[in-house]
C-alpha cells in the first residue's frame, strides 16, 4: 500500500499525462471537446479513475464515452511510459457531474434571489396588523406604584 500523498501525485501526474495525449496521440475527432478534470488512484496505484467533461449536447457526451472507452488502451501505453511505477494502473472514464451541479445550483439560488426581491417589495409598504412591538415588556415596580398613586380611591358604598 503506498501513502495517500504518493497516490496523489500519482493522480495528478495521470490527469497530465492522459489529457496530452488525448491532444497529441489519439487522433479520434470525437473527442477534441473532451476536458479531463480531474484523477483519482486507489491506494495500491492499481487503478485510476479519470473524470471528464465535454463541451456539447447529449450526443456529444455519448460519442467521447465511447471514443475514450476505445482509446483506453492507447491512453493507458501513455500513462505506463510516463511514469515510472512498476505497474501501470488500469484506466477508467467517468463523466465528471460537478459542472452540471454546479449550474443546477447556480438556478436555484438565482430563483431563491428573486424570491427574496419579491417578498422585500411586498414587505416594503406593509404595516403592522396590531402593535408595532406585540411582546409584552418587563414592567418595573416603580411605574406600578406610580400608576396606583395616581387612580382616584372609592367609597365603599352604604
Amino acid at each position: 500500500m503506498a501513502d495517500q500523498a504518493r497516490a496523489a501525485r500519482l493522480a495528478q501526474r495521470i490527469k497530465v499525462v492522459v489529457a496530452q495525449a488525448l491532444g497529441r496521440v489519439v487522433k479520434d475527432p470525437r473527442l477534441e471537446t473532451v476536458t479531463v478534470t480531474d484523477a483519482r488512484v486507489t491506494s495500491d496505484l492499481q487503478q485510476a479513475t479519470v473524470y471528464y467533461t465535454v463541451f456539447g449536447d447529449d450526443a456529444a457526451k455519448e460519442d467521447a464515452a465511447r471514443g475514450l472507452e476505445k482509446a483506453r488502451g492507447v491512453l493507458r501505453k501513455e500513462v505506463g511510459r510516463n511514469l515510472t511505477i512498476r505497474l501501470t494502473p488500469t484506466l477508467e472514464f467517468v463523466p465528471d457531474e460537478v459542472p452540471v451541479n454546479a449550474s443546477h445550483l447556480e438556478d436555484v439560488l438565482r430563483k431563491a434571489k428573486e424570491r427574496d426581491a419579491e417578498v422585500a417589495a411586498l414587505a416594503e409598504g406593509a404595516r403592522f396588523a396590531g402593535d408595532a412591538d406585540p411582546y409584552k415588556k418587563a414592567v418595573d415596580e416603580a411605574d406600578l406604584e406610580e400608576d396606583f398613586d395616581d387612580e382616584p380611591t372609592e367609597e365603599p358604598r352604604a
